[in-house]
């Protein structure tokens, strides 16, 4: 009787938590009507009628050279120089990463940064809040491009880079080029009962 009751309150606790592993996450566990549990995201089943396009799905790809000229564009909407700062990737030696930094005065540098921002929402770039504190970085989307816009200081500059003064910090555009979609789930089929 103790294993029977043991298997079962483990039963309960196994549904339950995927249960709600399903609630929260409903991309990657699906609970079929039969009660086997598949883990993993689906297989792609488009439907024109259901799918709405987003803003990232509809930009076409964009190249490293279109995204350096958002970034010039950017940083002289700013009312900067771009070549007052330095590009933080050579010119065709890694396609998929870009970026530029400029040492600026802390006064400023916030102030810039608004400015970047407004100007690469201008030009299309989708705003990624997730984990973005707007007083020190702010990230953003586009044609499979994440570009974050930052200031930092001292304490958290490269030791390559030159030594900042208690009134100056970075202000940074990384730009990466991913592609999540090519990263494959397992697809897990666990059958409970």
């Amino acid at each position: 009787m103790n294993a029977l009751l043991k298997r079962v309150w483990i039963g309960l606790a196994a549904t339950l938590i995927v249960s709600l592993a399903a609630v929260v996450m409903p991309d990657h566990i699906q609970i079929n009507d039969d009660g086997r549990i598949h883990l993993g995201a689906p297989a792609p089943t488009p439907s024109p009628s259901t799918a709405a396009p987003t803003p990232e799905s509809t930009s076409p790809p964009l190249t490293r050279d279109s995204v350096d000229e958002v970034i010039r564009t950017a940083v002289s909407a700013a009312g900067l120089d771009p070549a007052q700062g330095r590009p933080t990737g050579a010119a065709g030696a890694n396609s998929n990463r870009t970026g530029w930094m400029a040492v600026r005065e802390k006064t400023a540098a916030q102030s810039e940064m608004n400015a970047i921002c407004a100007d690469l929402e201008r030009q299309g770039w989708t705003l990624n809040p997730n984990g973005d504190r707007p007083d020190a970085s702010r990230s953003y989307k586009r044609g499979g491009w994440y570009l974050l816009v930052s200031t930092r200081g001292k304490s958290q500059a490269p030791s390559t880079t030159s030594a900042l003064t208690d009134s100056q910090t970075y202000l940074t555009l990384t730009g990466l080029q991913l592609n999540l979609s090519d990263i494959p789930l397992p697809e897990i089929t666990v059958h409970i009962g």
